[in-house]
């Protein structure tokens, strides 16, 4: 579908027809096709851009369709490359479970929290959460690293470890956290959520907003109906209870 979004097609201008406007109109769709396209998804696994959105299953990638591997040691390593539409192994994912508003916790497939020990060394060999367990992930310039316990940046060492030693984050620091959790439709207009649908739609989300502010005395007389029914005048019944 990528390439029919470049193919340019003609249309017909008609005498008298406001060229700028419909040039605005254009104008806004393709901006909407920039958007999409600039959107990091890998084999279904997109990229994070902020603390909000780390939630259930993630993958680091800290290479080119490389991910930390968990390895049956407690250690850690970077993974085998994949291909552009292939997401990461079971052993390269991990569940992260949110510890504050900056920090998270991390747990392996192995059943063990990410740490570090005395060496800067990250090991998975942990039971429970503790300080040593704790990462905050760091964004900035639309870039990101991971920061350990030890204040230090994670990277992927000469001897194949991946360690937290680095005070500051360069290239080698830099990494991408990816989710395969849905991703959050955020639209560009101010219609509320009730306003969205057809008609029909728009009536049964007005009237459940209604039952759940607890303002219509009828209303587990009336719920059972209302998504298969949801008219305008059983709305209209309904609102004459309040």
């Amino acid at each position: 579908m990528a390439e029919y979004s470049r193919v340019k097609s003609t249309k017909l201008v008609l005498k008298g027809s406001n060229k700028g406007k419909k040039k605005k109109n254009k104008d806004k769709k393709r901006k909407g096709t920039d958007d999409e396209a600039k959107l990091d998804i890998v084999g279904g696994w997109w990229c994070v851009s902020g603390f909000g959105e780390i939630a259930g299953t993630i993958a680091i990638e800290m290479q080119n369709n490389s991910y930390i591997h968990a390895l049956d040691t407690g250690l850690f390593t970077l993974g085998a490359p994949h291909k552009d539409d292939e997401g990461p192994d079971p052993p390269e994912q991990f569940t992260a479970v949110k510890l504050s508003d900056t920090r998270v916790a991390l747990k392996s497939g192995y059943g063990k929290y990410l740490g570090i020990n005395s060496e800067g060394l990250v090991v998975g060999r942990a039971d429970a959460i503790g300080a040593r367990e704790q990462w905050e992930p760091v964004f900035q310039d639309g870039k990101m690293a991971l920061m350990g316990a030890n204040s230090c940046f994670i990277s992927y060492s000469d001897d194949g470890d991946i360690v937290a030693s680095s005070k500051t984050a360069g290239d080698d620091q830099m990494l991408k956290i990816r989710t395969s959790m849905e991703r959050e439709v955020k639209h560009k207009d101010d219609l509320a959520d009730e306003d969205r649908g057809n008609v029909k739609s728009c009536e049964v989300n007005y009237v459940w907003v209604c039952l759940e502010s607890s303002c219509c005395l009828s209303a587990h007389q009336w719920s059972r109906d209302l998504r298969s029914v949801g008219t305008t005048h059983h709305c209209r019944m309904i609102l004459n209870f309040g």
